[in-house]
């Protein structure tokens, strides 16, 4: 049975991934863990085959003040979990990292773009790709995932903000676009995949094709049990807010990974101790 240590026992994506190896009886220990106000040695990881790194400071109001908390936790303890894990014998380590770290709300990403975050969020987790990197070894795993934007029940960021407005609505907009999404049950089965046949690199879970804004929509009115009618009533006040805001374009624009499945480690950057 492997063992697997899972952070982000208060989180989405920890707890999901907690559940779903849960139902794998006899294949796999999974343990979730709080790392708020986390000591590195108040836990052992001696024994430990992997260790799923979902927990980070995300979903928050970004400041001109907060670089350093998301510096912290997003950077600083992530790097902290991973030289511990290697310490401890710990074979992989796997590190939830994000599309954000691209900076773009609209466009196209392929293997050739480059990173160029422009949150505070975005930033702290590309410099924690970076220094984790650096680990990776023979006999240490680094394993980062670059997930697009995560829906299913439960989920929080724009699916939640979606699932709000789906409450409002009289009737689904009827707007096309397409963006790389990918569920939480698709999320789970590829975080258990690449457990299963460790890999070092940077993977991209999703689904085979891209999704548009208000198929997610539709689908949150019908969880409510609602039976939505599509109108294109509201498209001219879309485009103008996709125009115009951040907001419109992150909710309505166009923004897929295209034909990006894994590549290398980016370039490892080691920190002095």
């Amino acid at each position: 049975m492997m063992r697997i240590l899972i952070t982000g026992a208060h989180g989405y994506i920890g707890t999901a991934l907690a559940a779903y190896l849960g139902r794998f009886s006899g294949q796999y220990d999974a343990e979730l863990l709080s790392v708020r106000d986390f000591q590195p040695d108040a836990v052992d990881f001696h024994g430990i085959d992997a260790i799923v790194h979902a927990a980070a400071i995300v979903h928050k109001k970004e400041t001109k003040d907060s670089q350093p908390l998301y510096d912290a936790v997003n950077r600083d303890l992530c790097v902290a979990l991973a030289k511990k894990a290697k310490r401890e014998g710990v074979g992989q380590f796997v590190f939830f990292s994000t599309m954000s770290v691209y900076g773009m709300d609209t466009g196209t990403i392929t293997k050739d773009t480059v990173p160029a975050p422009n949150t505070r969020y975005g930033r702290s987790k590309l410099m924690a790709e970076r220094r984790i990197a650096a680990l990776s070894d023979e006999r240490f795993t680094v394993t980062i995932l670059r997930p697009p934007v995560v829906f299913g029940p439960g989920a929080k960021g724009n699916p939640a903000r979606l699932e709000r407005l789906a409450k409002r609505l009289p009737f689904c907009p009827d707007f096309e676009n397409r963006r790389s999404m990918v569920s939480i049950e698709t999320l789970c089965g590829a975080v258990k995949a690449l457990i299963d046949a460790p890999r070092a690199g940077v993977f991209f879970p999703q689904e085979p094709e891209p999704i548009a804004t208000c198929d997610l929509i539709e689908r949150a009115m019908r969880e409510q049990g609602r039976t939505p009618k599509r109108s294109k009533l509201l498209n001219p006040a879309i485009r103008v807010m996709r125009a115009c805001t951040r907001v419109g374009k992150k909710a309505f624009g166009n923004l897929v990974y295209k034909d990006l499945t894994a590549l290398p480690l980016p370039d490892g950057e080691e920190e002095a101790e």
